[in-house]
């Protein structure tokens, strides 16, 4: 399977909830959104809000991916992710890196591709 890197620079292929929407495992989906309640002590998650094709194209996306406001500024900039964003490092983008400092070492070596 080939990697899909979200515009964040979460990879969405290594994600449980896009893993069990694609091998369409409904106890694996339960699982997911047990876990993701009580990490993010958000007692609102459903397996319908973890249901996730990735970030990038038409399909579904979980809950916090359908919302993400640093989604929708690379939406609205055509960027496949912020690595290629003139505006690289925007606030929306450390402020995200301080929850997910792995999103910051993909989009790094991407940025240093370029």
């Amino acid at each position: 399977m080939n990697r899909i890197v979200a515009v964040c620079g979460l990879i969405c292929t290594d994600c449980p909830a896009y893993i069990a929407t694609q091998a369409d495992d409904r106890a694996a989906l339960e699982r997911v959104a047990a876990e993701w309640r009580q990490a993010f002590n958000a007692p609102n998650i459903t397996v319908e809000s973890v249901i996730c094709d990735g970030c990038l194209g038409d399909g579904r996306k979980c809950g916090h991916c359908a919302e993400c406001d640093i989604r929708a500024c690379g939406v609205e900039h055509g960027v496949a992710n912020c690595a290629h964003c003139p505006d690289y490092g925007c606030e929306k983008l450390q402020r995200f890196f301080g929850f997910a400092p792995q999103a910051r070492a993909t989009l790094d070596e991407i940025r240093r591709s370029l």
